[in-house]
């Protein structure tokens, strides 16, 4: 079965079409637009107009590729919005708002079914987005037991703090004394083990590898803020944008994996993987 999912979320809307197969996941194509909604109180008519042109775009293009179902889903951008209803309609596609409990859970579980390893025990998956950050706790075999959204992300922490280019040594430090501040606003339950997904956490790869550790998160800090971000995207072949949202995911990550006292694996797949392999189990 060949499915697609279109994920709207803060900085990017991203469509991932893939065959599910013995419940795997066989990549078809993916294609990632920097829509920059961000997170504030009403989402702009000509945003909106936008949007719409770009989910559009996706969604002809998922079936063009011979998708044969398509669900669309929109996260914190949209669910925070006061004009959120005023956004569905200008859509020329249903689209899904996820609350945070269900963002979690579908990022939990395209986490751990496409790591292509076993996860021992209680896991714990973190999903760092643009406007907010899931951590969901449980097991392969009986999925989430526990989970969390948090109003942090890496564009709305980014657009708060780290005003610079490179984002200067006080910006930093404010930055994650907010965001240890959010965290602590929940108590996390125990875990064996840790894995990262999210646009941060994918781009990390590059940088770091496939761990993410007090050390080299701190050692990918410093190589991200050494300069202006084109001068750092050339570098490592990323998208200066994602360059600019990179030091505050890296301060979000880095915070979750102290709280969970685990060091994070970068998954392989989170929240449109999970969605897919959710409409094959349907």
């Amino acid at each position: 079965m060949v499915c697609a999912c279109v994920d709207i979320g803060t900085n990017t809307t991203r469509v991932l079409v893939a065959e599910v197969k013995d419940g795997r996941l066989i990549e078809v194509l993916q294609q990632r637009a920097f829509t920059s909604i961000g997170l504030r109180p009403e989402i702009p008519a000509d945003k909106i107009r936008e949007v719409s042109r770009v989910v559009a775009d996706q969604v002809e293009l998922a079936r063009q590729a011979g998708a044969e179902g398509v669900r669309v889903v929109a996260t914190a951008a949209i669910r925070t919005a006061v004009n959120r209803e005023e956004f569905l309609d200008g859509m020329s596609v249903n689209v899904e708002i996820l609350d945070g409990g269900e963002e979690a859970r579908m990022a939990f579980l395209g986490a751990t079914r496409t790591l292509g390893s076993d996860l021992p025990g209680n896991v714990a998956v973190v999903d760092v987005g643009g406007g907010s950050t899931e951590v969901a706790v449980g097991t392969l075999a009986d999925g989430v037991r526990w989970s969390s959204s948090f109003l942090v992300g890496s564009g709305v922490l980014a657009d708060r703090y780290l005003v610079s280019d490179p984002p200067s040594l006080p910006e930093l430090r404010a930055a994650r004394d907010h965001v240890m501040e959010v965290l602590a606003t929940r108590a996390f339950p125990a875990a064996d083990c840790a894995v990262a997904v999210g646009g941060s956490a994918a781009s990390l790869r590059k940088v770091v590898g496939k761990a993410l550790e007090p050390t080299s998160l701190d050692r990918a800090l410093g190589m991200l803020c050494s300069g202006p971000a084109i001068t750092v995207a050339r570098r490592f072949a990323l998208d200066a944008l994602r360059v600019k949202l990179l030091p505050a995911g890296i301060i979000i990550l880095d915070a979750a994996a102290q709280r969970l006292d685990q060091p994070l694996q970068i998954g392989r797949g989170g929240l449109r993987e999970g969605v897919l392999l959710d409409m094959a189990g349907s």
